[in-house]
């Protein structure tokens, strides 16, 4: 398979070029030890060396203890590389003092596959001497070669006025995508393959990571994960959760912590900014890949093709709309965070993007082919009540085309996430 450029590579480039180290922290398989092989490759170290290290090596993470300052000194004046931390996150107070020793930058890459930095006691031991980036598996603009920052460009038609005409593609094209998801190793593998793929790269995970690491029990980790996925971009009721699941009330909070940990779902926050005295205050849970959500759902290309579609389509296609708009935080240009919006009389909105300097733009998800004048009434809400601070209010579909349906209001494709 053709190596895949990673949008974020760049911005981890502008962080090595500032400080000692960079973190890069993402689920199993998604490329954190390709992305840290390519980064070290293109950095100017003048002829120092550059070592790869893997604490999935029992013999490293023994070396490591045994001698932690000699284990991160190494490399000398070059990169050091290490892999899967979080099988021994204690090297990060070695880290810590070899930088306080010397902040030259560009000294260390730390990639762990679950949030190795809250499990070591010295989980603030690298504040100020790292800057951490979430890798997720390939966005749609990754997969496309496409070169998309889609929040400024979107910001950029809205202040201008003028909305480029974009055409998108078919449903079939969109539940293809969908169900593949973005784990690098599925890729171009046939739906059996990367079916049995998916099944045993989570039941080895959570058998692996979460029982070894995390002291859970995978098979209730399992049953809380598939009860996500079946409610994919639904709001996280614990109470309902931990019934379901067969977890005293006590747990559930630990366990969804291990999941999320482990970067395997993602909370997406509510915006609470005080429109109205009914804000709900539950995020929304999400499994990240969609490929993986279709596949505990036991959702299929061939099955969502269903006329009427299946109930279990929407909500696929909003969590895989949400991994997209956490993929393109990590590598925009612009800073927001991504929250959801609903209140107790049933206005709602899918998406909400807050800018760092409070502007909003706001996104509904929709699975239908055409946009009707009620897909945009949370959007007018907001719009409403925000005043300015209301960029703009989004509409994302499987139609085919772009239209205007007001001041500020459009409806696009799904295809504006990943095409220029």
């Amino acid at each position: 398979m053709r190596l895949i450029e990673r949008h974020v590579a760049g911005w981890c480039r502008d962080v090595l070029e500032h400080f000692p180290a960079l973190v890069v922290e993402g689920a199993r398989q998604v490329g954190k030890s390709t992305l840290a092989a390519s980064l070290a490759d293109s950095l100017p170290v003048g002829g120092a060396p550059t070592v790869i290290q893997t604490f999935d090596d029992a013999a490293t993470r023994d070396a490591a203890a045994v001698d932690p300052v000699g284990f991160v000194e190494q490399a000398g004046d070059g990169l050091l590389v290490i892999d899967e931390v979080q099988r021994y996150p204690e090297i990060t107070v070695a880290v810590k003092a070899a930088i306080d020793r010397d902040r030259r930058p560009a000294r260390f890459i730390l990639t762990g596959s679950a949030d190795f930095l809250r499990q070591s006691a010295t989980h603030d031991s690298l504040a100020g001497r790292a800057i951490g980036v979430r890798l997720l598996g390939f966005s749609q603009a990754e997969l496309a070669g496409e070169r998309v920052d889609f929040v400024a460009d979107l910001r950029h038609a809205l202040s201008s006025g003028s909305m480029p005409r974009r055409a998108g593609p078919s449903r079939d094209d969109y539940l293809a995508r969908i169900v593949a998801g973005g784990y690098p190793p599925v890729q171009g593998l046939s739906d059996r393959l990367r079916g049995e793929w998916l099944t045993s790269y989570l039941s080895g995970l959570l058998r692996r990571d979460a029982a070894e690491l995390l002291r859970v029990e995978p098979e209730r980790l399992m049953s809380l994960i598939r009860l996500i996925a079946a409610n994919q971009a639904g709001e996280l009721v614990k109470a309902r959760l931990a019934e379901q699941a067969s977890l005293p009330a006590s747990s559930i909070t630990p366990y969804i912590d291990v999941l999320r940990r482990m970067y395997l779902i993602d909370l997406v926050p509510p915006w609470t900014p005080n429109l109205t005295s009914r804000e709900v205050g539950r995020p929304k849970a999400i499994v990240t890949d969609a490929g993986l959500a279709a596949r505990l759902m036991g959702a299929t290309r061939q099955s969502l093709l269903g006329v009427p579609a299946p109930a279990a389509l929407g909500s696929l296609v909003e969590g895989f709309v949400g991994a997209e708009l956490l993929a393109a935080r990590e590598s925009s240009s612009e800073d927001f965070t991504v929250h959801h919006y609903r209140d107790r009389t049933g206005k709602e909105v899918d998406y909400v993007l807050e800018m760092a300097d409070g502007s909003v733009l706001a996104i509904e998800v929709k699975s239908s082919q055409s946009n009707g004048a009620r897909q945009f009434d949370g959007l007018r809400f907001l719009r409403d009540r925000l005043g300015d601070r209301f960029v703009g209010g989004i509409v994302l579909s499987m139609a085919k085309d772009s239209h205007r349906h007001g001041d500020k209001l459009w409806g696009l494709p799904i295809s504006a996430l990943w095409t220029a």
